[in-house]
């Protein structure tokens, strides 16, 4: 694996470890925070696997803008655009004030999280 995908799958896992303390917390959950790291991990593993088949990118956090450039190598991850566009929301706009996720929310970007991750860490020959 080069370098620089590693570099992008360490921090994809720091998100994913993140998003699942939170969920497990019983008190005052961060439901944001947990839909942000849902988000951020799902980004950073589209990002691997780009610099893996050295597909350049820009600076973005839209996940099916990133979901477009990585369909030639891997067409199977269609499946995910939906689940992307759920997750993308996420990045941004439930940061500031006027939104807020909450835990049906958040539970639903950790299942389609993990559901892209699976399926990102199987691609890149990881264990799931």
């Amino acid at each position: 694996m080069k370098p620089i995908a590693a570099e992008w799958l360490s921090k994809a896992e720091a998100d994913f470890a993140t998003m699942e303390r939170e969920c497990g917390v019983r008190t005052n959950p961060n439901y944001d925070g947990m839909c942000f790291h849902a988000q951020q991990c799902a980004e950073k593993y589209l990002k691997a696997r780009l610099c893996e088949a050295d597909i350049p990118f820009s600076k973005i956090h839209d996940l099916v803008a990133l979901l477009e450039q990585v369909l030639d190598v891997e067409p199977a991850w269609e499946t995910f655009r939906e689940d992307l566009a759920y997750l993308s929301d996420f990045a941004v706009t439930f940061r500031y004030p006027g939104e807020s996720a909450n835990r049906e929310s958040a539970l639903d970007a950790q299942r389609r999280c993990r559901r892209f991750r699976n399926a990102a860490r199987n691609a890149l020959g990881l264990e799931t």
